[in-house]
């Protein structure tokens, strides 16, 4: 037992006087014209408005698109005035057309003929002018909900937009896609990189 311990010690510190831990150059044996100098201009970062987001989700609940100009995204604003304006008129038609089955069908439990000039459904039943009257109320009412919900998202992507504004993203943190060839299985090895830079 005790000559293992010997020669294992022997051994280890053989092969430990070979090895080094750096080199013994000096800085002025070191060869300059290789390095890469790291550039030093500051980058001016702007400043920091906590503000910001309230201030957009506050704009665009006012007027809708409005947060969205306020964070300069301009091209959101024709976007946000499609999403509510469609489910809007769609209200108003459904709205309009409820009302006017609704008349029709009020006149007819009244006694007026259904076949008299001017009846403006002549062919449609009662049971048609009920039925019709059903499912206009619930495109109606969905129409409202979904006008409701992208007055509600618009508020929500401006004051997430003014938030990601704030948000740094420059050189000195970088997430790229990494590929490498393994010649040994014969294919692609894929990746993330992420690089810090103080």
């Amino acid at each position: 037992m005790l000559n293992k311990l010997v020669y294992s010690s022997l051994f280890f510190l053989f092969f430990s006087s070979i090895t080094f831990a750096q080199d013994d150059k000096k800085a002025e044996d070191v060869d300059t014209g290789l390095m890469v100098v790291q550039d030093t201009i500051k980058t001016k970062r702007r400043a920091f408005d906590v503000l910001a987001p309230s201030k957009a989700a506050f704009y665009s609940a006012i007027l809708p698109g409005l947060g969205q100009a306020y964070n300069k995204k301009y091209w959101k604003v024709p976007l946000v005035y499609a999403a509510i304006g469609i489910p809007t008129y769609l209200f108003i038609t459904n709205d309009r057309d409820l009302g006017l089955y609704r008349d029709e069908y009020k006149r007819r439990l009244a006694g007026f003929d259904q076949s008299r000039d001017g009846a403006p459904y002549p062919n449609v039943s009662n049971d048609g002018l009920i039925r019709a009257q059903q499912q206009l109320r619930r495109n109606k009412e969905l129409a409202l909900l979904i006008a409701i919900g992208m007055y509600a998202l618009n508020i929500v992507d401006a004051n997430v937009d003014a938030h990601l504004l704030q948000f740094n993203v420059d050189q000195d943190l970088s997430l790229r896609p990494h590929f490498k060839y393994n010649e040994m299985e014969n294919n692609t090895n894929l990746g993330l990189t992420l690089n810090f830079k103080f």
